[in-house]
């Protein structure tokens, strides 16, 4: 059997059906690995004791008479976000560190229900706010690809940074994901994974550390389009503790991938193609189309006229429910607390805490976020994109409802660039990362990146596919149909063993 660290989910739950394995095994072969992979900086903090403890109680139900569960005794990472029980949980912000969680987040107690073993937590953009993972207190996650043979460090994408550079490098099988405005799928692209960012609504946000309330989702970053199936069928579920979350039963995805989309009609958006988009990621978008269209799918060409609004309207919006969210932590309530001075008042003491408990990037998005919302400007801005928002949600339906069942774009303007690449000298540049992903966050669809080719550097390029809600087998269905086409099987060189 290869390396047991290197398996997908759907291999190692068969492998340990079979008794070829044991849970014991393949976690002390991922723990292992994050033991070499120091230089990829993805896991922010390692519980090996909690790892072998899981393993050791889903090997005895797996030996037990009754059916176990798909994520039985396989080793996962949780980002940094979910909160968990008696772990540091700090969002990978200075402000929270030492917290440790008397509480577990909703969607890690699902997988913990499951019988998945929790291996440690992983590196993330602070406070999710960020696309390439340089903005964490813990420093820099890795992408472990490289280009050719030169070895720049570069981005594994952001906010999930480290649960992307995870899964790429074998470290764990999967790994939990948030997607506030592409923080699953343009890391996954990066990395050559996939990634789901599920319906808003069909995974619980209880517990997980909040950036931006209305757009954010958790979902899975596996291995395989498979795995991904699995691993949302253990997240997902109706929390009565989430008032968004959708009391809705959750289908076998998994056994929607038939891998049959004959007759099925996907959609090309005219507005998806950029001005100056490479040439790279066009050829890549076509050659999409060919596949989906040889697999019996039939191209449409839609539009979605309100798409160039899209990121401007995100920009005001998902700051302007940060600096709401993060106005807690102020010293008092949560989190770090600065030294003060003698005649420092309570004023002192907030402006002190903020400025040293939040990083640039962050006190960036809060300030935005304070404007758009301040009495003079909230209708000029944020009343003004709420409405946006709407006519891009309203796009979408109108698609949908002259039968388009998936819609084809790029996942990512480019491959992932270097760290230290685009930096705070012009942060919008980091923000045109978002560009092809935003909308579904807005519209509250479900959007998967498949890993679909290399650029001429020897680096990963995804696609995305954006389903209708609800509907997230028929997407992966679509998605694993796109992965079989595309017969994407490369891997990173193992350089960080070196």
């Amino acid at each position: 059997m290869t390396e047991l660290n290197r398996l997908g989910l759907a291999e190692a739950r068969d492998a340990l059906r079979k008794g070829e394995t044991t849970s014991r095994e393949l976690t002390e072969a991922c723990l292992a690995a994050i033991e070499t992979a120091g230089a990829l900086n993805a896991f922010a903090h390692k519980t090996p004791e909690i790892a072998l403890e899981r393993a050791a109680a889903a090997d005895a139900r797996l030996k037990g008479s009754g059916e176990t569960p798909a994520m039985c005794g396989l080793p996962i990472g949780i980002k940094d976000l979910f909160c968990t029980r008696g772990v540091p949980s700090q969002a990978a912000s200075r402000i929270l560190e030492g917290f440790r969680p008397e509480y577990e987040s909703t969607v890690s107690q699902n997988l913990a229900d499951a019988g998945a073993v929790m291996l440690g937590k992983l590196n993330m953009d602070e406070f999710a706010m960020g696309s390439s993972n340089e903005t964490s207190a813990y420093g820099n996650a890795v992408n472990p690809w490289r280009r050719g043979n030169d070895d720049t460090p570069l981005t594994p994408g952001g906010s999930s940074g480290g649960s992307a550079s995870a899964v790429a490098a074998d470290l764990c099988l999967a790994a939990t994901g948030t997607d506030t405005g592409g923080s699953i799928r343009q890391p996954a692209a990066f990395t050559g994974t996939v990634g789901i960012k599920p319906t808003y609504g069909r995974c619980s946000r209880w517990g997980i550390v909040a950036f931006a309330s209305s757009l954010d989702q958790a979902g899975p970053m596996t291995k395989s389009v498979r795995d991904a199936a699995i691993m949302l069928g253990a997240m997902a579920g109706h929390d009565p503790r989430d008032s968004t979350s959708a009391d809705l039963p959750v289908p076998d995805f998994e056994a929607a991938l038939t891998g049959d989309i004959r007759g099925r009609k996907i959609g090309i958006p005219r507005e998806y193609r950029m001005d100056g988009m490479p040439d790279e990621i066009e050829a890549l978008w076509a050659r999409g189309r060919e596949m989906m269209q040889d697999a019996g799918a039939e191209i449409v060409d839609i539009s979605l006229p309100h798409t160039k609004y899209a990121l401007p309207a995100y920009y005001v919006i998902a700051p302007a429910e940060a600096s709401s969210n993060l106005a807690r932590y102020d010293g008092v309530r949560y989190g770090h607390r600065a030294r003060l001075a003698q005649g420092d008042g309570i004023t002192e003491m907030y402006e002190k805490t903020r400025a040293e408990g939040f990083g640039h990037e962050v006190q960036r998005r809060v300030m935005i976020g304070t404007y758009v919302l301040s009495a003079g400007f909230y209708d000029a801005y944020y009343n003004r994109a709420r409405r946006v928002r709407t006519l891009i949600k309203r796009d979408f339906e109108e698609v949908f409802a002259q039968g388009v069942d998936a819609i084809l774009t790029p996942a990512t303007p480019s491959a992932a660039f270097g760290l230290g690449e685009m930096t705070d000298a012009d942060p919008v540049a980091m923000y045109l990362n978002d560009v092809f992903t935003v909308t579904v966050n807005l519209a509250g669809l479900p959007g998967v990146a498949v890993p679909a080719g290399l650029d001429r550097q020897g680096l990963p390029l995804g696609l995305q596919l954006i389903g209708k809600p609800w509907e997230e087998g028929d997407l992966l269905n679509a998605a694993f149909a796109l992965e079989h086409a595309a017969g994407f099987d490369a891997r990173p060189g193992n350089w960080w063993q070196g």
